[in-house]
């Protein structure tokens, strides 16, 4: 009995193959509206399993006790018993306090010098290509290389920095910039902005080179200024830059202890001591990986709260 003979004999059985055939089943779907569902399904796992299953784990983590050179305490839920314990945390208020100036203050620095970077870079002059190429080589850095650079230049016996001040007359003698608690800070801060302000250099760079000509041309005519044409052209034009901007660099300086690690360890005393920093030794010096989760989970939620209201207040102040 031959094919044809049996298909003809047997017509179900033909229908049947063909709505088993994959490939033409895969033909229907790719019409549907669910093929779009199963080709976002890879990255759905993917991300599943990179991002969203090691923060439910953190999370989690600070719920229970996890210290790895107290094997004793077992490893049991304690619930609310790391936080209650940040209630009654000085160390906790000061990293908080600490983290607020540290943030705020590298970020409007680097702003303001990266605005003024990018401002200069824009007009086109001869040689700003070359310019452009220097002022990214401190974003280029790694932390670890520009945090000794930078203590090394600052150091109280061979800085070079110490010793041009003297020489200038500005200090009498040299200065333990990251060994007094009034100047660690403000010191610390100086290197972030130096190491990080070409972040924002290159996006405002960016977003003026999509700013139409003829609205300063308009604003000429009109007799603005440089200051007013900044006020009323550019800076309402950056808004949306300026705001991505503003919250990369908030994450990254609120999740980034490396530069103050290496600067000062959060000294001297506590005054540079960071809530990352403050977690990351918790977790790899005190071994107490509970609270230095829970530790996390607030930054987390701190972070989340600033991005939606800055984002919030972004939006109403562009309507």
């Amino acid at each position: 009995m031959t094919n044809g003979t049996s298909t003809a004999a047997f017509p179900g059985a033909r229908s049947a193959f063909e709505r088993l055939n994959p490939i033409r089943a895969i033909g229907e779907l790719s019409e549907s509206r669910y093929w779009m569902y199963l080709l976002l399904l890879p990255s759905a796992l993917l991300i599943t399993a990179v991002v969203l299953y090691p923060t439910l784990y953190g999370i989690q983590l600070s719920f229970r006790e996890m210290r790895l050179n107290r094997p004793d305490l077992g490893t049991d839920w304690v619930f609310f018993k790391h936080y209650a314990r940040m209630m009654s945390d000085p160390i906790f208020w000061v990293a908080l306090r600490n983290t607020a100036v540290w943030v705020t203050s590298s970020i409007a620095l680097e702003f303001l010098i990266g605005l003024v970077a990018a401002l200069a870079l824009n007009r086109d002059l001869p040689g700003t290509k070359l310019l452009a190429v220097l002022i990214l080589l401190p974003y280029f850095l790694p932390n670890v290389v520009a945090g000794h650079m930078w203590a090394l230049m600052l150091d109280p016996r061979l800085g070079v920095i110490n010793d041009v001040l003297v020489r200038v007359g500005l200090l009498e003698g040299y200065k333990a910039w990251f060994a007094d608690p009034n100047t660690a800070m403000a010191a610390a801060i100086v290197v972030e902005a130096w190491h990080s302000f070409p972040f924002f250099t290159l996006l405002i760079l960016a977003g003026l080179k999509g700013i139409p000509a003829d609205l300063y041309k308009a604003a000429d005519i009109d007799g603005a200024g440089a200051f007013s044409q900044l006020r009323l052209i550019t800076l309402p034009m950056l808004k949306t830059i300026i705001a991505a901007a503003v919250i990369l660099r908030v994450i990254g300086l609120v999740n980034s202890p490396d530069l103050l690690l290496i600067l000062t360890s959060g000294g001297p005393g506590r005054s540079t001591q960071v809530l990352s920093l403050y977690a990351f030794q918790t977790a790899y010096k005190d071994f107490n990986f509970g609270y230095a989760g829970a530790l996390s989970v607030v930054m987390f939620i701190l972070l989340m709260v600033f991005a939606w209201g800055y984002i919030r207040l972004s939006r109403f102040n562009q309507e």
